[in-house]
């Protein structure tokens, strides 16, 4: 039982951490910031500056069950890849996790991929623009 909660709260942070990102180039910036709707309806996340950095802090959650919450934060270190694509790194200051992501980006909807375990434990989630900032 003990591996299977484990495994939830891994799976959790896996979708927290796929919640869009940003670079430290302004216009791979510009790209992301605002509100963004996950694919499943359930979270609604805002992509904002956060010092040196960019962050993805979740704004509202239609079901906690499966472990995100309000204010949940990802902290973010991109860079802009060939055409629309970043690339990178996201830190889960929660769950103290790091894992690889890459987004790409248009300016209405997203797809997002994050990976832990070198790659072997990943996951994708498309996202809708809610509004821009």
């Amino acid at each position: 039982m003990r591996n299977i909660t484990r495994r939830t709260s891994i799976l959790s942070a896996l979708t927290l951490v796929i919640i869009l990102a940003a670079t430290h180039s302004l216009s791979a910036d510009s790209r992301l910031h605002g509100e963004w709707k996950r694919g499943d309806g359930n979270v609604v996340v805002s992509i904002a500056p956060c010092g040196l950095k960019t962050c993805s802090t979740n704004t509202w959650i239609g079901d906690t069950s499966g472990g995100e919450n309000i204010g949940d934060r990802l902290i973010m270190n991109l860079d802009k890849g060939s055409g629309s694509v970043l690339a990178g790194e996201a830190y889960d200051p929660r769950r103290n996790l790091t894992y690889k992501l890459k987004i790409d980006v248009s300016e209405t909807r997203s797809i997002s991929r994050g990976c832990l375990a070198l790659g072997m434990l990943c996951k994708n989630a498309s996202w809708q623009r809610l509004s821009a900032r």
